[in-house]
Formats: C-alpha cells, structure tokens, sequence
C-alpha cells in the first residue's frame, strides 16, 4: 500500500484542525427538497435547483426520448465529430432566447469560465476582477498569465481606479449573482465603464439565469442590459435550468476566436447529445407561463424568508436571490449550527474556507420554488433553536 508523503499528511492534518475538511454524501433519491441522506429524511436548503426542475416530469420524460433519439454519450469533442443536431438546435435556443450571435456548449460552468478567460487573457494584458469572484474565473486569469487586478467586491470607484491603468482590450470580469453572498454585481456601472474604457466584460450569471429576470434572462433581464453592452455571457445548466452543462454567449466574432483558442472546448469530449435536448425543453419551459410562475413562487419564499428572519438575532446577508447566506463567522460555529439543523431534519452545509475568507464562515441557505412555506417555517423554527448558546 502506498504511503502518503508528509506533505500530504500535514496538509490534511491542518484541514482537520481548522475545521475544514470537506466530505461527500450520498442522496437516496432526486435532487429534490424532500430528500434522503444516508437513509435519513431531511428538507434541504442548500441545492442550487433553484426552480425545482431537475426533477420535473416535463424534463424527466424529454430526457427518455432524447435517449432514444442520440443515446448517451457524444463521443468526440465538438470540432471533431461530438457536435448533434440537439448541440446545434440548443445552441441556437440560447441565442434567441438571450439575443446573442453566437453560443458555445461546454461540460461544466468551471470549463466555460477556464476556457473564456484562458483565451481571452493574456500576459501582456490585465483580467480585472470582484475580488468575491468565482474561483473558476480567477483560476482562468492566473493560468491565462495575464496580470490579474482585483478590486473590493462591487467597488465601482476601485474597479475604475484599474481600468484607467489597464491596457485597451483587457478582460472585466464579475459575477452576475455572488454564489456565496447571494447579492447582485453593479452590472450597469460595470458595463458603462467597460465601454468607456474599451474593456470586454464578461459576467458569470451561473445564479441568476433563470430563475430571475424577464423570460428568465437572469441578470441581464434584471439590469435591463442586452448582448451589447455584455459582450461575453456565462451560463450553467446545473442550478436552475435542472441539467448539467453550460454555455458561453458572445458575438459571432468572438465566438470564432474562442472555438480556436479555448482550450477547454476543443479538447473536451462534448456534453451529453440527450442532455443537450432536455435543455433545450428545459429552456422553453422557462418562457412559458409556468416558467413564470416558478419564479413568482421563488420570490415569494425569498420574501417570506427574510421576514419570517426579521425576528431573530441570526445575521441574515443583504440578499434578494435565492442565496439567503447566515453569518456565522468561525469555522467551528458553522458546522456546529449545521450539525444541530441535521439533528431537525434539516440539511445545510457549512460554507467555510477557502471558499469564503477567515473569520466569515456562514450557513448557505438556498430557496426553491418547490420549497412550501410549511418546510420554510420548519426552518426557521430549527434555526432559532440550533443558536450559539440556545
């Protein structure tokens, strides 16, 4: 059996010692809020199915035909022979849906933001960044090499302070949603300066495509901003459009740029011919009526939430998303409070770091639109009960 060199111990040791070591579980059923853990019920308020449609009946018997109609895997990469008509056709989808030009599918929302900003970055030029930024977009711009500036989350004045140094075509880059704070990036501030200072920008809205604005348009729909004024658009599959993958959305020229230089998407097996269908569903059904009502229904649990929160101590973040995040601040606090919610039959993972800085360790709370204000107000109750000291 092969020894883990000390390194490797230590560095495990260290995780344990601080309270961080992260662990996998395994569900017993759909991604649903009513689930089973380990054999055990629990509402969960921690999944990023945001409109409650990984499990829908629409989708699950799309998916069965789609099996039918291309099998299951793609079998190449995209420039190779891995690209269906249900690629295209999904393609196309988004881009009328959104209006944009041009649309590239990738596995993973990882993959799309390592691949945008991996070609679109270089040494020679700045990425500009919310220092509350997803890891995938930073890991792009260090690996891109370019030299990364970041400015104090949703700083406006400080993200104008770099422009004003950084070199014509250099890469803004933000979040659309914060998945760790739940709050909303200053999109059109931050598009108004792009132009001005004749950046890219490009927004990650992997939480807000949707389940919010207009049609579901997420935060472009929200901040009333179109193709132009964001150029590059990220979004994911796996949170409220209930599949798995994600896309970029761009102009045709940009698009072209990317299909040869991102190295994600020209040497990744593509995404799933099925998957790609039942988005495809998935995407019509966010611009339907019921599409609409599940966004109704979600910001009505927000609403209901928040001011069922009002009467407890428990530091609620400034949130109008879905990500309804409880300060906690230490490490050990958090899973504490996490363990006590599991102890209700309640389940909510403890967000510490790396993930979020030192000292700002929190619960992550996420709402459904197939969360009733019954299991709402059975998580209230357990929150009030699972406080230091109660």
């Amino acid at each position: 059996m092969f020894d883990l060199p000390d390194w490797m111990n230590e560095s495990l040791v260290d995780r344990q010692q601080a309270n961080l070591i992260r662990k996998s579980v395994v569900l017993d059923g759909p991604q649903t809020p009513h689930t089973v853990i380990d054999g055990k019920p629990y509402v969960a308020f921690c999944s990023n199915d945001y409109l409650g449609l990984a499990n829908h009946p629409v989708l699950k018997k799309s998916l069965k035909c789609a099996v039918d109609d291309y099998g299951v895997g793609s079998g190449a990469s995209h420039l190779v022979v891995g690209h269906s008509f249900a690629h295209q056709k999904l393609e196309e989808d988004i881009a009328q849906w959104l209006g944009y030009e041009k649309v590239m599918l990738f596995s993973a929302g990882y993959m799309a933001n390592l691949g945008a900003v991996t070609a679109l970055g270089h040494k020679t030029r700045e990425v500009i960044g919310d220092k509350l930024n997803h890891a995938s977009l930073v890991d792009g711009a260090k690996l891109s090499e370019s030299r990364l500036r970041r400015y104090v989350h949703n700083d406006v004045a400080g993200c104008e302070r770099l422009l004003k140094n950084a070199s014509v075509g250099s890469l803004l880059v933000t979040d659309g949603v914060f998945s760790m704070d739940g709050d909303m990036a200053p999109l059109r501030e931050l598009a108004a300066l792009a132009d001005q200072y004749k950046a890219l920008l490009m927004v990650d809205d992997a939480h807000g495509i949707g389940c919010m604005g207009d049609s579901g348009r997420g935060c472009l729909g929200v901040s009333s901003l179109s193709s132009i004024e964001v150029p590059i658009l990220m979004g994911t599959f796996g949170k409220a459009i209930g599949t798995a993958g994600a896309f970029i959305a761009t102009t045709s020229d940009i698009g072209e740029y990317l299909t040869q230089f991102a190295r994600p998407y020209i040497y990744t097996t593509a995404m799933s011919p099925a998957v790609a269908q039942v988005t495809s569903a998935s995407i019509r059904l966010l611009q339907s009526s019921e599409g609409g009502e599940l966004r109704g229904k979600l910001a009505e649990n927000i609403r209901y939430f928040r001011q069922k929160m009002q009467a407890y101590s428990l530091e609620l973040m400034p949130s109008s998303t879905a990500i309804q995040p409880i300060l906690v601040g230490e490490s050990s606090v958090a899973l504490t409070m996490s363990e006590q919610l599991k102890s209700r039959g309640v389940w909510c993972t403890a967000i510490r770091p790396p993930t979020v800085p030192i000292g700002l360790a929190r619960l992550r709370i996420t709402l459904s639109a197939s969360h009733s204000l019954q299991d709402i107000d059975m998580l209230v109750y357990a929150l009030e009960r699972s406080l230091p000291n109660q």
